[in-house]
């Protein structure tokens, strides 16, 4: 049996051991946490604690912190023109999103689709500072969300900056840190941010629960899923305690490591990545001279499409994905690569590699074995059919 290494870690992590135990504990209480008897109370201690501990990961009050479905949801329930600041009662009137932010961001949220505007980012996929204030010099009241790191690149966003220029326009930031949680700083103060959302399943959790973390004086007005008034009234429905529990267990045990283990990954990837230019100096790596996250490597050999590569990775035991959105089995060229400025053919080939607290030299070392195999086999089968047309 072919030996076998994941490297896929930005799309879902492994479950930690933590969240596993959190979540059978949780499983085997029977009350609802909305009930007032003592087996309901107990449901609500253990979603009350995983609340705490989602908060101190970013630093933020308890009382701040609504749990969703996911993050996904949690970006849904954030961007709405309904968000009010202290006795404020205006709603925003325009939103602004990065040209890299993920589907559910660029979706516009509950904006009406007149009222988004995209803002442009450098070759780096760096949000262009200059035209964001130009574009909210004619916003009164601006809601702008851009991610802290990008899934695809791992490149970092100068989020305090960022800031800066958004409350000086009046503006309110929301934050998507689905990808930083757990790897980087994600302070929600430090960041400027008066919103961000969280994913579990990133950073050891399971899958199907997320949080949207508010600063105070942030009140969203209009509710997704109205019903019983769970969630302080902005997230109707029974809530999923051992799912919310296992997301709190991950947060605790990702913010105790993180340090460790974003030095562990950097070091690991920085190992790969100088492999990988030493045997293929052609290869490019998007957004390597900005601030990335340090576990994710995004690349790709001009030639090399990426859909045919990730199946060969995966038929010599190594799971990788594509830096593009994959649709009924097709990649299709990323929005991030091409607001970034990268040549359509060379977008094709995008492998994204992203690591994780358990990965290994022996991982990285089949990583690279296999990576020699597939490009010498599809390199030299792009070859002998370009020879056959000439023929």
């Amino acid at each position: 049996m072919t030996e076998r290494a994941y490297f896929d870690w930005n799309a879902t992590a492994p479950l930690r051991a933590e969240a596993r135990d959190a979540m059978l504990a949780a499983l085997a209480l029977p009350g609802n946490a909305s009930s007032v008897h003592s087996e309901g109370r107990a449901a609500r201690q253990a979603i009350e604690r995983a609340r705490a501990q989602v908060a101190g990961l970013v630093g933020a009050q308890s009382k701040n912190v609504t749990f969703t479905s996911g993050a996904t949801e949690g970006n849904m329930l954030a961007l709405t023109p309904a968000l009010e600041t202290g006795r404020r009662k205006e709603p925003r009137d325009r939103l602004f999103v990065s040209a890299v932010e993920h589907p559910s961001v660029r979706g516009g949220g509950r904006f009406p689709a007149d009222a988004v505007d995209v803002l442009p980012v450098d070759s780096e996929g760096i949000v262009d500072l200059a035209a964001l204030k130009v574009a909210l010099a004619n916003a009164e009241r601006p809601l702008v969300s851009v991610m802290l790191a990008n899934n695809e690149t791992g490149v970092v966003q100068p989020m305090a900056a960022i800031a800066d220029i958004v409350h000086a326009a009046n503006g309110l930031l929301h934050v998507d840190a689905v990808q930083g949680a757990g790897r980087i700083d994600c302070d929600i103060e430090a960041l400027g941010a008066d919103l961000l959302s969280l994913s579990s399943h990133k950073l050891g959790g399971p899958q199907g629960a997320g949080a949207l973390v508010r600063c105070d004086g942030i009140h969203i007005a209009e509710p997704l899923i109205r019903g019983g008034g769970q969630e302080r009234n902005l997230r109707a429905g029974t809530e999923n305690v051992a799912a919310i529990a296992g997301f709190g267990a991950a947060t605790e045990a990702a913010g105790r490591a993180r340090k460790a283990d974003a030095l562990h990954m950097a070091v690991l990837r920085d190992r790969f990545e100088a492999a990988l230019t030493a045997q293929a100096p052609d290869a490019v790596i998007f957004g390597a001279k900005a601030e990335r996250l340090p576990n994710t490597s995004l690349f790709a050999i001009s030639g090399l499409k990426a859909e045919t590569a990730i199946i060969s990775f995966d038929l010599n035991g190594i799971a990788v994905s594509s830096g593009a959105a994959c649709s009924s089995g097709k990649v299709q060229i990323s929005s991030v690569l091409t607001a970034m400025g990268v040549e359509g053919d060379l977008a094709r080939g995008a492998i994204r590699v992203s690591l994780g607290w358990n990965t290994t030299e022996a991982d990285i070392d089949l990583l690279l074995n296999a990576w020699m195999r597939v490009v010498s086999s599809l390199l030299k089968g792009q070859e002998l059919k370009g020879a056959a047309r000439a023929a």
